[in-house]
């Protein structure tokens, strides 16, 4: 499927007198501007297109769906508003993502690792709003409640996994599809839970938003499987965050390159 064929399946899918579209042939670039709110979005098509070429059956369908979702949230937060502090979840972002949106408003963030940055999101069912600094006044709240509302909320949410062991290292895969799975590694207690199973070396991997990748390494042929898993999810990701791994200790985070030389020593060489 070529651009311009994208763009005339996306304007026959999703009405093409609802939006303005502004088609950049020379950057594969699209711009969807509705016609009601004066609010829009901004497509990169390349990678769209490697998707449905990767999966032609499901790909495009997920793309309309989730530009549906974000529209038809738009407009429901034109007619009633925005409030709701249970609504309100970090989600974790690459340091390289854009701080403020198209429109020049500051997203509400904190810092986080050197490859990772928090920001905060209005859950607004099948999709989600980043929130700038703009809308605290109306959801009433200071920059201060905001995160400590969000960090409550993150913890509430379901830690269930699934299990796999790779030449007798274990990995865990939290992956609820709920858009929220990278937050979890901001679950404190629920990193201490998984601390305590782990008999090696305990990674915390966050390739995408929605896939924690939880490592128990005990060996060397650990770590290679650990970077095959996290830059194929990183590749394939809707949102990629980051293919690099992280050590956790002690509460602590540490970014790891897995090289050789560069492993850290397990529980019981360090015994």
């Amino acid at each position: 499927m070529k651009a311009s064929e994208l763009v005339r399946e996306l304007k026959q899918r999703l009405g093409e007198s609802r939006f303005n579209w502004d088609f950049d042939r020379q950057n594969n670039r699209l711009r969807m501007k509705h016609q009601t709110l004066g609010k829009g979005l901004e497509l990169s098509l390349p990678p769209l297109l490697a998707k449905i070429e990767n999966n032609p059956a499901t790909a495009l369908d997920e793309a309309v769906y989730t530009i549906n979702e974000t529209f038809t949230a738009m407009e429901r937060e034109a007619e009633e508003g925005f409030s709701g502090e249970d609504r309100i979840y970090p989600v974790i972002r690459s340091t390289s993502f854009p701080q403020e949106s198209k429109e020049g408003k500051r997203f509400v963030t904190s810092e986080h690792t050197a490859e990772t940055r928090i920001f905060y999101a209005l859950d607004l069912g099948q999709t989600y709003r980043l929130i700038d600094e703009s809308m605290l006044q109306d959801l009433g709240l200071t920059d201060q409640a905001l995160k400590e509302s969000a960090r409550f909320r993150v913890r509430q949410l379901p830690t269930d996994f699934k299990r796999d062991e790779v030449a007798g290292n274990v990995y865990y895969f939290v992956n609820n599809n709920d858009g929220y799975d990278a937050s979890r590694i901001l679950n404190e207690p629920f990193l201490k839970e998984m601390e305590q199973k782990s008999e090696g070396v305990m990674t915390v991997s966050v390739p995408h938003q929605d896939v924690l990748i939880i490592g128990d390494i005990r060996n060397d042929t650990g770590y290679d499987v650990l970077a095959q898993l996290t830059m194929h999810y990183f590749t394939v990701g809707r949102v990629p965050v980051t293919s690099l791994s992280f050590i956790y200790e002690n509460g602590e985070l540490e970014p790891i390159f897995i090289l050789a030389k560069n492993r850290p020593e397990g529980k019981e060489e360090k015994e």
